[in-house]
């Protein structure tokens, strides 16, 4: 959950989050160096009236920064793209989940379950109790268990919708008539909070998303409980 006046990424609850934190630190810090060693350039540049002949019209430095950048971008492109196959492997998912988009509310259908199914709408402000967050709170929260693999499948019956939670690094797009998929795995019990990312329409800020991560013996019990 972010708080007031955050500055960086909500914490991780999910292996691809800690990641994605982890490139987000890798990259800034490469552009950080990058920044410093141009802003000190450009500083010596205009406090000197001096000038070395030999630098300027040198071929070794225009060698210089032209593979120096090629290098860089190699140095950000490698964990980028391990990032992304971690992102895009499914394998063996032990629990599905399929998402619908809908103007403007979500439901949601355990696959592996037969009629356990039910649609989450945004509770209204004068119906909110006290502790709950504005705008983010649902009358049917997600109940997902902790530490297994879970496939999310995620379509549209109307518009472009998203399905994003930022501290599970999850952000998938709803499309009509196409169904896309994202994998997740939630490391500790909590209750995590999304919006839809997506300009959906008049409506579009009222698309909260939560999701209550318990283990998985109380899972079983909450779907029991379902059916």
């Amino acid at each position: 959950m972010a708080y007031p006046l955050e500055l960086g990424l909500q914490d991780a609850t999910s292996p691809i989050m800690e990641e994605l934190m982890y490139f987000h630190d890798h990259t800034l810090m490469i552009v950080f160096l990058i920044s410093s060693l141009v802003l000190y350039i450009i500083s010596a540049m205009l406090t000197t009236k001096l000038m070395h002949t030999s630098t300027v019209d040198a071929q070794e430095i225009e060698t210089v920064w032209t593979i120096l950048p090629a290098v860089i971008l190699i140095l950000i492109a490698l964990p980028s793209l391990r990032i992304l196959y971690m992102m895009d492997e499914m394998n063996d998912p032990s629990l599905t989940m399929k998402t619908m988009g809908h103007q403007w509310y979500w439901s949601y259908e355990y696959s592996d379950f037969e009629d356990l199914s039910f649609d989450s709408y945004m509770i209204p402000t004068s119906d909110l109790n006290p502790g709950m967050f504005r705008l983010l709170e649902v009358d049917n929260r997600v109940i997902l268990p902790t530490d297994i693999t879970a496939r999310i499948l995620i379509s549209s019956e109307d518009v472009l919708h998203s399905w994003a939670i930022p501290s599970l690094g999850i952000k998938t797009d709803a499309i009509p008539g196409r169904l896309n998929q994202a994998t997740l795995m939630i490391t500790r019990p909590g209750l995590y909070y999304g919006q839809c990312s997506e300009i959906c329409g008049a409506n579009h800020s009222f698309m909260p998303i939560t999701i209550e991560a318990i283990p998985l013996n109380q899972f079983e019990k909450w779907s029991l409980s379902m059916i």
